[in-house]
């Protein structure tokens, strides 16, 4: 993947967990794109940490697929976190999906990224590990210098969580993410249906569908920018009545 070269030596869920000290310095913690040597490893930690068991060829997409932004942090050698992340096209998504962006962004240039697994190892959890492999992500898809193949098109940020990961879901809202739509039933875990919920980050102008509330303060917004509502309001029904003569 472009803009990242393979160490960086700055120093489905969130797996989170309370711990009384850090056990690692984020700088001495390097970042790194998985490769298919990573593979064993990489399962080893995803069921430990998640409640579902993914099938073989989902460790060999993320290990190998340039699909998929799939980056470790690596402390003394070993993968202490990971955060796995598919780029898509939004018109490509499934129907529960659909809503997280507005209709003027239904073109198949508009793409999402879908963030499958984000966990830390056990010891360094409370260590800032998450954020900083969040962050990357997000910065990679919306920084100042635009990453291709990506660069611009990608509107929104989005994930699935269970409503009962109530720590995963403090972790995002405090990094901006918004709830977008409760998911009655949408895990099966051990042969339970278990309830979820989407939350969104919106990146490069990406908003969600406008409601009345929305329209109204954005119309007064640009009222009030091009000098108050009476001249706004004189101006478009002036360009209304000469539009109407012609």
């Amino acid at each position: 993947m472009a803009g990242f070269s393979w160490y960086l030596s700055e120093g489905f869920q969130v797996i989170i967990e309370k711990s009384k000290e850090a056990k690692c310095s984020l700088k001495d913690v390097q970042l790194r794109f998985l490769c298919p040597d990573d593979l064993e490893e990489v399962r080893c930690l995803c069921r430990d940490w998640f409640p579902i068991e993914y099938p073989q060829s989902w460790y060999e997409d993320i290990t190998s697929s340039e699909r998929f932004f799939a980056l470790a942090a690596v402390y003394k050698t070993q993968i202490i976190g990971l955060i796995v992340a598919e780029i898509k096209p939004y018109l490509k998504l499934n129907a529960e999906d659909r809503g997280i962006l507005s209709r003027w962004f239904a073109s198949k240039d508009t793409l999402v990224a879908y963030i499958l697994s984000l966990g830390v190892v056990r010891a360094y959890r409370r260590s800032g590990v998450a954020t900083m492999l969040l962050d990357v992500l997000i910065n990679h898809l919306s920084g100042p210098i635009p990453q291709p193949p990506h660069e611009y098109r990608v509107k929104a940020i989005f994930l699935h969580v269970l409503t009962t990961n109530n720590e995963a879901i403090l972790f995002y809202e405090k990094r901006r993410f918004k709830l977008h739509s409760f998911l009655p039933y949408y895990y099966s875990i051990k042969g339970r249906c278990k309830d979820g919920f989407t939350y969104v980050y919106y990146v490069n102008g990406g908003h969600a569908p406008w409601g009345l509330y929305d329209y109204v303060k954005y119309v007064a917004r640009t009222a009030w920018r091009g000098g108050g509502l009476y001249p706004w309001l004189w101006g478009k029904l002036t360009a209304l009545t000469i539009a109407w003569h012609r």
